[in-house]
């Protein structure tokens, strides 16, 4: 199966990318599609097709591709589009004077004079609608494309009414000129100008808006620098980010960024990786640390081999998953996009029905129009369209910002539910930057030796603890293997050797020793290590890690919401009750295997409980993906292939309760949004019909479509409160 992300041109609600989501679903070869109306892409999953024909798709259904994603750029028609904006508004102030005028006894323009002049003045009303409708001919492109393609949206509304009230102005205008003067009062050009200007309105001040949502993303699609100086045969050359190859030697100097992502060979210096930590302290670089594009070098120049290139490097993962996670969809948003796929198609009928109710009614056939243009004008499925993944693109920004990358949207609905958290120990709780403690010899080797044989298998593992050994001058290690949970095996110069705890002796039947030096270093709060040669225990190593720094205080934090904290670790018990009692006490869980920690995890959550796993995302995979929502403390790479619903990007652990407090706001304000989206148009629909007009309530289409754009900008202000909300 592949996976593309395509530019979309043409949705302008949720109508359209409802309608094109379900209509890419149904072509052959295309596995799942998901269309993110905010960011205007569609995400499709497809096998047997070629990208051209889900191009084609795309046309058929109306809409125009604009080819893969590669980023966002602001386009250059948004000052043209503020130009017009403020020109028609003056346009919108003269009509309203010309057409509203005499009903405040304003002073009539001379020749359009509406009771000395009528067919001057109708006239006038022509032309200038004339001009309104070349103005809004986007407008009516979309509304009669998606009508034809049977997806009707907001644009096939808007044209519906206009052409209606255009039509019988028309005939009022031949009416006036054949001497029917009272047909001057049955005119709706102004009303048809009226609603496409606030269309129009209510649309650039969305599209502002939703740009506003989208900074941080484009912060980091525009974070690396797109030339570079690349080392070859001594030779330095600067050449463009997309020349730069796999295995290219790369300088950055002192406030330069760093073009791609590489582990350094030469040098020393401080980096500012804050763009993806959300971290501004400056990190120390040395020989043998990766460093990611888009960092910038602060005191020393380094060479660096490039690893990652293109799509495969950590800014490019990061922006599709946070991409990915803005178009996915929870239960609101479903319900929104089910709402919205019924909803032009019931409009229009409710419109048709209180045309006919009218006529029935013995209403003339103007006040019947009006209500039709009206309802159609008033109902608004942008504002739906927009209530929910507004504020997805909103909370991934913030979650950004701190660091906090999401990979669908599902956990930010989850994490508001949150009353237990896992933590694994090493590496999640602790910086996991482990250092010899102690050693303790049982054979003729010095300790020198040891540390040796240990480095050598160490270096073949990836778990936390061999971060506290030397990878340089070792032996050669053959038939290396991982026992999950146990420890390591591997063979040097033909002897047989464990590394491990005391599970692993247990399971390999060796016999253990030096139990009081086993009890000192379990006092001292260090995690140890038997090594086993060929059979037989000749020492043991205590390795030490520090707690993270602010994690009482967020164990604390925790604790007072009435969450649950229970800390699992492969540990022995008496390690796992020191760490505890320095946190200030929680659950502990020892002497756990990977496969048990997945297992208890999951066990948690049949119990119907909300559960938070936060692991190094290396040896808690599988507990991370059984919990309801699992979080990674993460590296700083290759973060696509991270079993995570949630990956931290730096050690700041009070993050975790940012994720969670800005779970539970952006719920709220989804279900807000979405409660007046609601609100708005059954209300709106109801007053458009004239059933109150007797009670002197009534509504025109000029009301109806400012009350449209106004409930479309609730929606949008709304959604972007949620970055001045404080931590709950």
């Amino acid at each position: 199966m592949k996976k593309i992300t395509i530019k979309i041109e043409g949705m302008t609600c949720s109508a359209c990318s409802s309608g094109l989501e379900k209509y890419l679903k149904k072509q052959k070869g295309v596995l799942d599609a998901s269309v993110n109306l905010v960011m205007s892409v569609a995400t499709v999953s497809y096998e047997g097709v070629s990208i051209r024909e889900i191009e084609s798709y795309i046309k058929e259904a109306g809409f125009k591709s604009n080819g893969e994603f590669k980023g966002l750029v602001s386009s250059g028609k948004k000052e043209e589009s503020k130009t017009k904006i403020i020109a028609f508004g003056f346009l919108t102030v003269f009509l309203m004077y010309i057409a509203m005028g005499h009903m405040l006894n304003l002073p009539a323009l001379p020749y359009f004079d509406l009771s000395t002049n009528p067919v001057d003045y109708t006239y006038l009303l022509l032309i200038l609608t004339v001009i309104y409708f070349i103005y809004g001919v986007d407008i009516f492109k979309s509304g009669m494309k998606n009508l034809l393609h049977g997806m009707p949206n907001m644009d096939t509304l808007v044209t519906l009414s206009v052409f209606c009230s255009l039509i019988y102005s028309i005939y009022g205008i031949i009416k006036v000129v054949s001497g029917e003067v009272h047909f001057i009062h049955n005119l709706y050009f102004e009303s048809a100008c009226m609603v496409i200007y606030f269309i129009k309105l209510g649309r650039f001040l969305e599209r502002k808006s939703h740009s506003k949502t989208k900074k941080a993303i484009e912060g980091l699609v525009q974070i690396t620098p797109q030339k570079a100086t690349v080392k070859q045969k001594n030779v330095e050359k600067v050449v463009s980010i997309d020349e730069i190859s796999v295995g290219d030697i790369v300088i950055c100097r002192p406030g330069e960024k760093v073009a791609v992502d590489g582990v350094i060979i030469k040098g020393l210096t401080h980096m500012d990786e804050s763009f993806i930590t959300g971290e501004s302290k400056p990190t120390l670089k040395k020989k043998g640390d990766k460093v990611i594009a888009g960092s910038i070098s602060f005191d020393g120049t380094v060479e660096y081999r490039a690893e990652r290139v293109g799509k495969n490097s950590t800014i490019s993962e990061i922006v599709t998953v946070i991409l990915n996670a803005t178009s996915s969809k929870n239960k609101l948003a479903r319900l929104a996009d089910k709402i919205s796929s019924y909803f032009v198609p019931s409009v229009v009928g409710i419109a048709l029905l209180t045309f006919l109710f009218h006529l029935m009614l013995g209403n003339t056939f103007s006040e019947g129009l009006g209500a039709f243009v009206t309802i159609l004008v008033v109902a608004c499925p942008c504002a739906l369209g927009l209530a929910v993944p507004l504020v997805s693109v909103v909370a991934n920004g913030m979650c950004a910002k701190k660091g906090l990358y999401l990979k669908n949207v599902e956990s930010l609905e989850n994490g508001r539910k949150i009353d237990t958290v896992i933590l694994d120990k090493t590496g999640t709780m602790t910086y996991g930057k482990l250092k010899v403690h102690q050693v303790y010899s049982y054979s003729n080797k010095p300790e020198e030796e040891l540390i040796k044989i240990v480095s050598s298998l160490e270096k073949e593992s990836l778990h936390p603890i061999a971060s506290a050994f030397d990878k340089e001058n070792v032996y050669q290690v053959e038939k290396f293997k991982n026992i999950d949970g146990m420890g390591i095996y591997g063979e040097i110069k033909g002897n047989n050797y464990y590394l491990g705890n005391k599970k692993l002796l247990e399971k390999e039947k060796i016999m253990t020793i030096g139990e009081s030096d086993y009890n000192n270093l379990v006092e001292e709060g260090a995690s140890i290590l038997y090594i086993v040669e060929n059979g037989k225990v000749i020492g043991l190593i205590g390795v030490k890690d520090t707690l993270r720094e602010n994690m009482k205080e967020v164990v604390q934090e925790l604790k007072a919401r009435k969450i649950e904290v229970i800390m699992l670790t492969g540990d022995n018990e008496k390690t796992a009750e020191k760490v505890s009692k320095e946190i200030g006490g929680v659950k502990v869980m020892a002497n756990m295997t990977p496969i048990e920690k997945s297992k208890y995890v999951k066990q948690s959550v049949e119990k119907c409980k909300n559960v938070m796993m936060i692991g190094d995302g290396i040896n808690d995979a599988a507990a991370l993906v059984n919990a309801t929502v699992g979080l990674s403390i993460h590296s700083g790479t290759d973060i696509a292939s991270d079993a995570a619903d949630v990956i931290l990007m730096n050690d700041n652990m009070s993050h975790i309760l940012d994720f969670i407090d800005i779970s539970k706001r952006s719920y709220r304000i989804m279900k807000q949004n979405l409660f007046w989206a609601f609100l708005y148009n059954t209300c709106m629909i109801f007053l458009a019909t004239g059933i109150l007009s007797q009670m002197g309530i009534k509504m025109n289409p000029m009301i109806a479509s400012f009350a449209m754009t106004l409930s479309s900008l609730t929606v949008v202000f709304n959604s972007l409160r949620l970055n001045k909300e404080r931590r709950m």
